[in-house]
């Protein structure tokens, strides 16, 4: 994108790339210009990252808001002009009043949209990145719209720091060329980086009265690449990446990632400013916020500014300094104002405290120190709050204006002022720590254990490995580098293998659990696996000597209980035990499977089930097996049962026996139901090889019913198919028809044969037709069917002959515009057998005889 001889304003379609580095672009120099630049920046790099979360197909929990008190989107994206815009591009449109999110129906992000957005924000940010350095193909379209982008710093520039001194050596002159910077230093400096600032401020009081011009680069230092707040102080040759010391830390405490090389960052000279008025912005040291040179608080926690490290060595030389510094607002002020150009305070005032909680400062502060030399221990002491070396007699910390804790020791002799301080070259005692400083360590330490075992135990879930078997595979292995899942696949094993053999040889473990066992006898027949090994090492906590112990316990405590529940073979039982990895159930299960092998054998056998022998000597198994196989209700039912089947007048089957008991449980009943007469055959049958119909209260036999009901569909007529008993019901009364036929039809369905059951249906089905005046039958076949036109022609669907609709009769051409009448006196006229036998009844009837010849 960058490589496009193209202005901003062409090269991006929705953001509004033109404006947005035109509004969050000022100074009056290149210099500052550039250093709002990096600020904007840094606030696309967030933008890019809200982007690439939402584009990202597991998103965070809270993708759908973003707050306002979220401290990093409030030092940068609120910070710079146009980053609500590209937020409101990604799809938080709906504005709350503690922050921004989606609206309620929006469900999902559009992700191609976030998409090219993103990669907009992305290319904008690499452009920026490119201009600060100096290395973009095409600066001239950002220095049409940045116009301070054209100038180069050259010469005299807001950078220098005036100094006083006759003569320096060109040794001195290149170590002072690191100017100390007027910015209060981050938190997360390292204390190394302090000392070095003194030793810089030691060295500048050396030089003598003389003028030194010293002009920073214009590249600045690199942001973090994780963050995009803090200057880079880690560089890490595996992952490629530059890390300030707070991320360092918290990238790189993965296991995976521990033994990456790193290297420490030098601090240059970029990174420390002048103590000029051209600095044109500070961090906050509560909050981080980036302000303007003219705030005095911040803007966000309101927290006052603080002066830097080396508004100290400035306050040693009143009488050759040309400026002086604002305690309130570290302001550089000319030497003949009185009053803060800036915050408007006197010269003279004192800072405001840091934070409202902190009591006023009763002591004053003292002027100017008389020191000692550099040999001199005495003369020096380091506070414990911000680590800044003070000397004696001095009892506040110049730097916090907190007191010392403890009292000063008094100098041995008083030398006469200097107006140079010295920093001692000898090396600095350290304080020995407050029980409050080890607290906190210990405190932070457990906690940086604490995340770091959780995440092993997270990685472990995930391939199925439980927390304790990561806890004890980190007490033994010992070595943090080794991840635990890795050592439980390739040592582990090994370390079972050998509690296994070392359990055959642990004689006393019987003895410790009460259980007297021959020695010999148990190195023979127990035989461990693995799974009981595991579990008596997990048991353990990773003890060898104590898991063979356990293990041999809990085996001999198993096969005992195993002995309780009748199992003796102890061969057998350690067996099964070794089979089932040390599971009671599982062995249980093993040694009670051949004792219910017969029975399985006899479940799914395919042979049917024998027959149930009445006059088996033992009822109580006649009872329990009419009780499992026809389900009767009770116990009492199956006890009638067998009665009734062992009476010697009883003529009835089982199956009957057990359906009338399974029904009722009187006795007298039951024989009633059993023996039933029927009227037809006179045969005795039970109540449920009965059938009756549904318009009387006759009941015949299953067979009498189908036979009667064979011979009425087969040779009667319709008409006939009633009771055979009592010839009910009338089939000429409509209203009994319908219904009758409809439960006759149901009852033939079951006991006639197919082809008698079709007649049946035919039969029905043309009683039904017969009765609609349009239905015609052919006279030339036996097919039937409704004819709804109006002439007297009528064709058959089936022999394709016709017919007359109304005199039945075949049609011949002669009945064409006849009637039926008329047709048939024409035929008879016409037809020569009709009138000859017309004739010879006349002949007859007048006494008129032919003779022949």
């Amino acid at each position: 994108m960058a490589n496009l001889p193209l202005p901003p304003c062409s090269k991006y379609h929705h953001i509004t790339a033109e404006t947005m580095v035109i509004e969050n672009s000022f100074g009056s120099n290149r210099k500052e210009t550039l250093a709002s630049l990096q600020r904007f920046s840094t606030a696309l790099n967030i933008l890019e990252k809200y982007g690439c979360n939402l584009t990202n197909p597991n998103r965070p929990k809270y993708w759908r808001t973003v707050k306002h008190n979220n401290p990093v989107f409030r030092a940068t994206v609120d910070a710079i002009q146009g980053g609500r815009a590209v937020l409101c591009l990604y799809g938080y449109s709906n504005q709350q009043p503690d922050g921004l999110s989606f609206p309620d129906d929006v469900t999902d992000p559009d992700v191609g949209r976030v998409a090219a957005v993103t990669l907009e924000v992305m290319s904008l940010r690499m452009e920026l990145e490119m201009l600060i350095k100096e290395a973009h193909p095409h600066p001239e379209f950002y220095e049409r719209i940045i116009p301070t982008l054209r100038h180069k710093d050259v010469g005299l520039n807001t950078d220098a720091v005036v100094y006083h001194a006759s003569s320096f050596s060109s040794t001195s002159c290149h170590s002072d060329g690191q100017t100390k910077s007027l910015a209060f230093p981050l938190h997360h400096h390292s204390a190394k980086e302090k000392s070095h600032g003194h030793s810089l401020s030691s060295n500048h009081q050396s030089l003598r009265s003389i003028q030194v011009f010293y002009t920073s680069p214009n590249k600045h230092p690199e942001n973090c690449t994780i963050c995009g707040i803090f200057r880079i102080s880690v560089h890490c040759l595996t992952c490629l990446q530059g890390l300030c010391s707070e991320c360092d830390r918290l990238y790189h405490s993965y296991p995976e990632r521990a033994n990456h090389r790193r290297t420490a960052v030098a601090s240059s000279s970029s990174s420390l400013s002048s103590s000029s008025s051209s600095s044109s912005a500070w961090h906050c040291s509560h909050c981080h916020k980036v302000n303007y040179i003219q705030d005095v608080l911040c803007e966000d926690c309101e927290h006052p500014r603080l002066e830097s490290v080396s508004s100290t060595a400035d306050e040693s030389q009143p009488a050759t300094i040309t400026e002086w510094q604002c305690k309130s607002c570290t302001m550089l002020n000319a030497a003949s104002s009185i009053l803060c150009e800036v915050c408007e305070r006197p010269r003279l005032a004192t800072r405001p405290p840091v934070t409202p909680s902190h009591p006023p400062i009763t002591p004053p502060r003292p002027p100017a120190p008389v020191l000692g030399m550099p040999g001199d221990p005495d003369s020096q002491w380091v506070c414990q709050f911000c680590t800044y070396v003070n000397y004696s007699p001095a009892i506040v910390c110049e730097m916090c204006d907190l007191a010392r804790p403890e009292p000063a020791p008094l100098p041995v002799k008083l030398r006469p002022p200097s107006p140079v301080r010295r920093v001692p070259a000898l090396p600095i005692k350290p304080k020995e720590p407050t029980p409050e400083d080890l607290d906190s360590w210990r405190q932070r330490l457990m906690k940086e254990e604490g995340l770091k075992l959780i995440q092993l135990i997270r990685d472990g879930e995930k391939k199925g490995v439980s927390p304790e078997e990561v806890y004890t595979s980190m007490r033994v292995a010992g070595d943090s580098n080794i991840l635990p899942c890795k050592w439980l696949k390739t040592e582990l094993p090994l370390l079972l293998d050998h509690i296994r053999m070392f359990s055959r040889s642990c004689e006393g473990s019987a003895e410790d659990s009460g259980n007297e066992v021959d020695p010999t006898k148990t190195e023979s027949v127990v035989q461990l696996s693995r799974g009981e090994a595991k579990q008596a090492w997990l048991t353990a906590g990773g003890d060898t000597d104590r898991a063979a112990g356990q293990a041999l316990r809990d085996r001999l405590a198993k096969v005992q209980e195993l002995y309780s529940l009748g199992f003796s073979d102890e061969a057998h039982c350690h067996e099964v035990l070794r089979q089932s990895g040390g599971d009671l159930r599982g062995a249980l299960a093993l040694l009670q499977r051949p004792l219910l092998e017969p029975f399985h054998e006899h479940i799914w056998s395919d042979k049917p089930e024998p027959p149930v022998d009445i006059h088996h000597p033992d009822k109580q198994h006649i009872c329990r097996r009419l009780l499992a196989v026809y389900d009767l209700p009770s116990w009492g039912r199956c006890e009638l049962a067998l009665s009734l089947l062992l009476e010697h007048s009883a003529t009835y089957s089982l199956e009957d026996v057990v359906q009338a008991v399974r029904e009722s449980h009187d006795r007298e009943f039951i024989k009633r139901v059993l023996a039933k007469e029927c009227p037809i055959c006179l045969s005795v049958f039970p109540h449920s090889k009965m059938q009756s119909l549904t318009s009387c209260q006759c009941s015949v036999c299953c067979g009498c019913f189908q036979q009667h009901f064979t011979i009425a569909v087969r040779d009667k007529h319709i008409r006939d198919m009633v009771c055979p008993v009592c010839w009910e019901p009338d089939i000429n009364d409509p209203e009994h028809l319908n219904s009758y036929f409809s439960t006759l039809d149901i009852q033939l369905r079951e006991c006639l044969e197919p082809e008698v059951y079709e007649l049946f249906h035919k039969k029905l089905t043309e009683q039904a037709l017969i009765k609609d005046p349009k239905f015609l039958w052919c006279c030339h076949c036996s097919y039937g069917f409704i004819y709804d036109g109006d002439q007297l022609k009528v064709t058959c669907f089936q022999c394709r002959n016709s017919f007359c609709a109304q005199c039945k009769k075949p049609w011949e051409s002669q009945h064409a515009g006849l009637s039926c009448e008329q047709y048939q006196s024409w035929k008879r006229e016409n037809d020569p057998e009709y009138q000859r036998q017309g004739l010879a009844g006349y002949l007859r009837d007048n006494g008129i005889n032919l003779c022949c010849g």
